[in-house]
């Protein structure tokens, strides 16, 4: 079970819920993803108009968690009154945090992450924060209030998986104690197990499922990745060497002259 501010949850995939061919097909893949939570923007659903109550009965027929995020938000003050619209039309402390510094590659103004982490923080909101791999960065966060960091592995949308391994290493080794969520970049279901063999405890994802030739059959690989990942990690993996180690013992084996 993994614990995000004292909920449990089962599965280790987060799925997000834009840019799908068909409502239709969201729903399918939701399922095929076996996930617990689901990110919704406020932004999209308020300009679909009457569609956005319709979409709202698809996904509370799903029975799962909703986490409302902040996407499109350029400045701390933009985030917290989007944050607090988001608690009032979704019913939940849980807000996934995006402040966007950059237009080109998404990338998070870690300035103003962190002064709308500590203001909604403060204003009793559960954040779940989008922020790159650095571990300063990461430890303002956590100062500001977070339980949960959401590093990034590459630019959204951008399906290049995990750029910066040994930054990866070096927060799952700094925060031992918080849930680490890779957020943006994967790319393919092997990217997912990658990370997770890393030790991290979850990931989220929505490009490159919703994008993909078939959003249903890749929803469910990268559930099966995400668990797999898991468990090798929880087996404990055997670490790269620099010579070749022979698999059969040649300690009393037979000497012919």
């Amino acid at each position: 079970m993994l614990d995000l501010y004292g909920v449990e949850i089962t599965s280790r995939l987060l799925l997000g819920t834009a840019r799908y061919p068909s409502p239709k097909v969201l729903g399918e893949a939701v399922r095929a993803s076996r996930t617990d939570i689901v990110t919704v923007s406020l932004r999209r659903e308020s300009a679909g108009g009457k569609a956005g109550g319709s979409f709202l009965e698809l996904i509370s027929a799903l029975n799962v968690r909703i986490l409302p995020n902040t996407a499109g938000c350029h400045s701390a003050k933009e985030a917290v009154t989007t944050a607090q619209m988001a608690r009032e039309i979704f019913g939940t402390d849980w807000i996934k945090l995006e402040v966007i510094g950059h237009h080109d590659t998404l990338q998070p103004d870690v300035f103003e992450l962190v002064n709308a982490a500590r203001i909604l923080s403060d204003e009793g909101f559960e954040v779940f924060p989008y922020t790159t791999d650095d571990l300063v960065v990461a430890e303002r966060l956590v100062e500001a209030g977070c339980k949960v960091l959401m590093p990034w592995c590459a630019p959204i949308g951008s399906a290049m998986g995990p750029v910066n391994l040994a930054a990866l290493r070096a927060m799952r080794a700094h925060f031992p104690d918080t849930p680490l969520i890779v957020d943006a970049g994967l790319g393919r279901p092997s990217h997912a197990a990658a990370v997770m063999e890393l030790g991290y405890d979850a990931v989220l994802l929505n490009t490159a499922v919703a994008n993909a030739g078939d959003p249903i059959a890749m929803a469910g690989a990268f559930a099966d990745a995400v668990e797999a990942g898991r468990a090798g990690f929880s087996a404990g993996l055997l670490e790269p060497r620099d010579m070749a180690v022979p698999s059969t013992p040649v300690i009393g084996k037979a000497v012919f002259s």
